[in-house]
């Protein structure tokens, strides 16, 4: 698998299998994904993984702790404007759809979007940890260790879910994990196998044009 094609392959699985992951498969992961571009080196992320009873620990947490307060940090500006409302509103329509869990069954929806506090059913669980003192760079440089580790994980057979639901549970995930004071919780990810046999793993959200988004100047 080549660069492209792991890029176009790659896409948020929202339903695993119970096949474990050992700690070295994910160890050889971050090896690779230490790789990623890194503004002066600062290195800024940190990662930490959960399986086995911590991942079902972090998960108790978040039933006790739900729903959770997204706080200044949020995920999506407040009154999203276009085209990027239509873009957010249509790959959701389309993921409910592929589950079968129409605009009107509310509670179902819900459920759906309950389920990333259960990681989707994947095995481990990661989250990405940095420094509130780093400027907007070093969080564009840990979105990079993010891609980064999910690439890794396709070359490997496994999928992934970047998952900043997580963020809402920042505050008791903070003292979860003795987090240092100027330290935060950013997002998590799910890790492991998918589930060939889910509908809404088929999700392939559409991406613009080229011709949308670049602008050439000289050439």
């Amino acid at each position: 698998m080549n660069v492209d094609e792991a890029l176009k392959q790659r896409v948020s699985i929202r339903a695993f299998t119970d096949a474990p992951v050992s700690e070295q498969l994910v160890r050889d992961i971050l090896e690779a994904a230490r790789w990623a571009p890194s503004g002066g080196n600062l290195q800024p992320a940190r990662v930490i993984a959960v399986a086995g009873p911590a991942r079902q620990a972090v998960i108790d947490l978040a039933s006790a702790n739900l729903p959770g307060d997204i706080g200044e940090r949020f995920v999506y500006p407040a009154n999203l404007w276009e085209p990027f409302r239509s873009r957010r509103y249509k790959v959701g329509e389309d993921m409910y759809a592929l589950l079968g869990v129409p605009r009107e069954d509310r509670a179902g929806r819900l459920r759906q979007f309950a389920r990333n506090y259960q990681f989707f059913g994947a095995p481990v669980g990661l989250f990405f940890v940095i420094d509130e003192r780093m400027g907007y760079g070093q969080w564009a440089h840990m979105g990079m260790l993010m891609q980064s580790i999910a690439l890794a994980a396709l070359a490997r057979g496994l999928g992934a879910c970047m998952q900043e639901a997580w963020a809402t549970l920042r505050k008791p995930l903070h003292a979860h994990f003795a987090l240092g004071a100027s330290e935060m919780l950013y997002c998590g990810m799910a890790l492991g196998y998918a589930d060939a046999r889910a509908p809404v793993n088929s999700l392939r959200s559409e991406r613009a044009p080229v011709e949308e988004f670049a602008t050439f100047i000289g050439f």
